[in-house]
């Protein structure tokens, strides 16, 4: 009985409510009715309630675009400014610097009045009057830009340079120009327009590796800011957009055209007079003559970041010991500049990344793009692309913990999973065949099967267990590698089959002291030891597997003389993509070409430019160093360092005097022939049953 009292009073409340809610809608609608507009006066309003409609439509638009943008405003962002942070290589010696540092910074009321004329005529002329964006200079930019039909003129403003040097990064994509925009509004809430015109003076790239006017001015001209005239004044303002093609110690013609244009600008925004600037334009700035910049930028803005995970806290004045082979890396700017310079134009590829790590994480070279200056983006560790074939390893490593053995069959023949159907490269199926034989030829109907056989959940599972940080999709088209993957991640992946099976997540250092030279951190003495992620049986299936792709697989390019060699090549739809992964006993590495907006190449393969630059680059990192055997299945191609060449090159032509593989494998085989064969009789006493046998006994152990 006391139910149905609680069900007849939950019933009749409800419909008292239902009924107040229509009888209250239909009372505010009478009540409106009374202000109804009729006549002319009815347009004005109703485009005004539209507007307020739209109004309050797109204010909702705008806070959901907005809240990942102030995501990186979370952490204390000001305070990252303050790290000081100077960078030693593997060996000790000085390469880099990055932050701040503060016996370099001088205040804006000490900069010369010329240098920030010259800065605001040519990069934000209405600084002072605009909210953050200047929607004049954007339109006008935009206009000549479209009239063009190229990227002729920028229309960000100083805090929106500013917001993007703070928290982002120099990717060219409308999801970073909309946070861009949104920062800078942060930005100018938050700060005054002089402390907006300080961060940007200190925190600008300006070329040959300097952050800041201040160092800037110390690198071309050899003095302080503050002693600058105003043709080096012009000089420094002409490098906040374009400081690779203008860098004077590069292009001191282009810098003096640029500083000249920079003087027109101070006279076209009023600042000074056609008379003023003449000096100047008749006697433009000199630089103290410099060495070509060599420092390994990408390399210390990702180790940079690194430190600034380690050392959150207290003193930000730091000297820090990285991993980064100065030879090496410079070996792999020159083969990545070299590989696009000569093929790029007949590829239709613009950019490239690579990164080289030795078999424990230890990075020993880093190029995040082509050319530094012109884009900082950093493709190494930031850029998301498709790895294709080479992510089958991972389904290839799967199955072998699922029972599968190099010489289990499997078959290549047509596929469908529902309405998709996935086709080898080339159309052509080989039916029943080893799995060993699969992978060197990276079949895709075999890496589909497997992945079926084995469930993609555990695929992913192991992925992330061995380094691959970012999210996997599980799609049909996973053991192809439809998934988003980082160079960095794949090469700490990789080198878990160059270690023996061990977790080896790549990092940029071994040690930091701060300004008391007190060590504040020891990799040795402040991180655990690896896990163990596969086991050696894996390990060393996966190893001959993946070493055969060089040696008949498409992986052929890569393959090192001398040297055992593995890995596996990767190419994605549209020929989007092109990647190589491959690493011997001593070293593990990644290479990726594309292009940034996405657009396919002409046909590139991961065995074509990849494959070649990584060969090119291991050729130089093997040279008079201790050659170490894969693990589990391989010995060292000699039984000494390799002999370094009399003259270092990095020419991929100019190889290292060294038998080949297989030679060496022949002669091997051969000198164990004669450590055991019979002692020879006379040749009357050789009767030709037993010369029979002992031809028998060397064709047995002939490979």
């Amino acid at each position: 009985m006391r139910l149905i009292e609680i069900d007849a009073f939950i019933d009749s409340a409800l419909y008292r409510i239902w009924t107040g809610l229509k009888d209250g809608a239909e009372a505010l609608s009478r009540f409106a009715r009374r202000f109804r507009m009729t006549g002319w006066r009815r347009a004005p309003f109703e485009i005004l309630g539209d507007g307020l409609t739209m109004a309050v439509g797109g204010g909702i638009v705008m806070l959901t675009l907005a809240l990942p943008a102030f995501d990186a405003t979370k952490q204390d962002w000001l305070a990252q400014s303050d790290y000081s942070v100077t960078f030693l290589d593997r060996y000790g010696a000085e390469i880099g610097k990055r932050g701040v540092r503060h016996s370099e910074s001088v205040p804006l009321e000490e900069m010369p009045d010329s240098l920030i004329k010259a800065t605001l005529a040519t990069e934000d002329r209405r600084f002072y009057t605009h909210f953050g964006i200047d929607i004049i200079g954007t339109g006008r930019a935009l206009m000549e830009n479209l009239r063009n039909d190229a990227v002729r003129q920028g229309g960000s403003s100083i805090t929106q340079q500013l917001a993007k040097n703070l928290f982002l990064s120099n990717e060219r994509t409308l999801d970073r120009k909309i946070k861009e925009a949104f920062l800078a509004l942060y930005l100018e809430s938050n700060l005054s327009k002089h402390d907006i015109l300080q961060l940007y003076l200190d925190r600008a790239y300006m070329g040959g590796g300097n952050f800041g006017a201040a160092a800037a001015a110390e690198f071309y001209f050899g003095k302080k800011v503050t002693d600058i005239n105003l043709a080096e004044a012009a000089m420094l303002s002409g490098l906040y957009k374009a400081p690779a093609r203008y860098a004077p110690h590069i292009n001191l013609p282009a810098a003096r055209a640029r500083a000249n244009d920079v003087l027109t600008n101070m006279v076209q925004a009023g600042f000074m007079t056609e008379g003023q600037v003449m000096g100047a334009r008749r006697k433009p700035a000199d630089v103290v003559r410099k060495a070509a910049d060599t420092a390994p930028d990408y390399f210390l803005d990702w180790a940079f970041d690194e430190v600034k995970k380690q050392v959150p806290d207290g003193d930000r004045s730091l000297i820090v010991r990285s991993t980064v082979d100065v030879n090496i890396q410079k070996t792999a700017d020159e083969a990545i500049e070299s590989a696009l310079r000569d093929s790029g134009e007949r590829y239709r590829v613009s950019q490239a990344a690579m990164v080289v790590a030795e078999p424990d994480g230890a990075v020993r070279a880093l190029v995040g793009g082509r050319d530094y200056g012109e884009s900082q983006f950093n493709r190494a560790t930031d850029a998301l692309r498709q790895p294709g074939s080479s992510f089958k390893p991972f389904v290839y490593t799967a199955a072998l913990q699922h029972g599968y053995t190099p010489k289990s069959i499997v078959v290549d023949a047509p596929i469908s999973i529902g309405n998709w159907s996935p086709k080898n490269y080339g159309g052509r199926y080989m039916g029943s065949i080893q799995l060993t034989t699969a992978l060197i030829h990276s079949l895709n109907t075999v890496a589909v099967r497997l992945a079926g056989a084995v469930g993609r959940p555990a695929i992913i599972d192991l992925a992330h267990r061995m380094g691959i940080t970012t999210n996997i999709i599980n799609s049909k088209s996973l053991p192809l590698g439809a998934t988003d993957v980082r160079v960095l991640d794949m090469t700490g992946a990789y080198a878990v089959f160059a270690n023996g099976g061990l977790k080896a997540t790549p990092y940029a250092f071994t040690q930091i002291l701060n300004s008391q030279g007190q060590v504040v951190f020891d990799r040795k003495r402040d991180v655990p030891p690896p896990e163990r992620v596969l086991d050696e049986k894996t390990v060393g299936m996966m190893d001959y597997m993946l070493g055969q792709v060089p040696e008949r697989g498409t992986g052929r390019a890569a393959k090192l003389q001398g040297i055992k060699t593995a890995g596996k090549t990767g190419t994605t739809n549209a020929y989007r993509d092109a990647w190589f992964m491959g690493f011997t006993g001593n070293y593990v590495g990644g290479v990726w070409f594309g292009n940034d907006d996405f657009t396919s190449t002409n046909k590139m393969t991961g065995g074509s430019l990849p494959a070649q630059t990584w060969n090119r680059v291991m050729t130089y990192a093997h040279n008079g160093i201790e050659l170490k055997p894969i693990p589990y299945i391989d010995e060292p191609a000699s039984d000494g360092p390799r002999p370094a060449p009399a003259v270092a090159s990095t020419d991929a032509d100019q190889r290292p005097l060294s038998l080949s593989a297989r030679t060496t494998e022949r002669l091997i085989a051969l000198e164990k022939l004669l450590e055991t064969a019979p002692p020879l009789k006379p040749l009357n006493a050789v009767s030709f049953d037993s010369g029979e046998a002992i031809r028998a006994a060397a064709l047995e152990g002939t490979p």
